[in-house]
């Protein structure tokens, strides 16, 4: 017992500190790096305008409710590892009347039983002004602390659920087969970049 508790320690300490470097390296920007940076800000924006033409392709009406949000924001590759503990990582931008504001990342970390590596889409839709100010104002905002999201569902004619759309934040998980359904979005913690 005393030896799985060591190595599940061990485990843990090696996977936060992983994390932590890779996290600070996808982060961090120096000032000789502006051509890399110009053509960062265009890879992430160029993946979310991909992870949208996925949504609006699986999700009936989702063109018309991202227009008519207050803003969105998309992460299209969030990234989670595990080996019983696991903790997810990904970077996007927020987009007001379809231009890109700025850039995020988004930070989570979960412990049960669980094993691999996956990616996923995910995407936050601001349904009412306040709920984006709220965000944007934010040093770090951290989903179902400072806000309730409220996971999207697609009712029996294929469209989303009206009661969702009701919320003030809405969110959006997209795997590569589709809506995903069932999943939390609460702790996931989102920070505003320099890419």
């Amino acid at each position: 017992m005393k030896k799985a508790m060591n190595f599940r320690t061990l485990a843990l300490s090696s996977l936060v500190a992983a994390c932590s470097l890779a996290f600070v390296g996808c982060t961090t920007t120096r000032p000789q790096d502006q051509a890399s940076s110009a053509s960062s800000r265009a890879s992430i924006d160029a993946q979310v305008d991909a992870s949208l033409s996925k949504l609006y392709d699986s999700v009936k009406g989702s063109r018309d409710l991202v227009v008519k949000s207050s803003g969105v924001l998309v992460f299209p590759a969030v990234v989670g590892a595990s080996m019983g503990v696991g903790a997810e990582y990904g970077r996007g931008a927020l987009r007001v009347n379809g231009r890109t504001q700025s850039y995020y990342s988004t930070t989570a970390g979960s412990v049960g039983f669980q094993a691999g590596a996956q990616s996923k889409a995910v995407i936050y839709l601001f349904n009412t002004q306040a709920a984006l100010d709220k965000f944007r104002s934010s040093k770090g905002w951290t989903a179902g602390a400072d806000a309730t999201v409220a996971l999207a569902t697609i009712g029996a004619n294929g469209s989303i659920d009206t009661n969702t759309l009701r919320q003030p934040v809405v969110g959006f998980v997209m795997t590569n087969v589709g809506l995903e359904a069932g999943v939390s979005l609460s702790g996931a913690k989102i920070s505003e970049i320099q890419p």
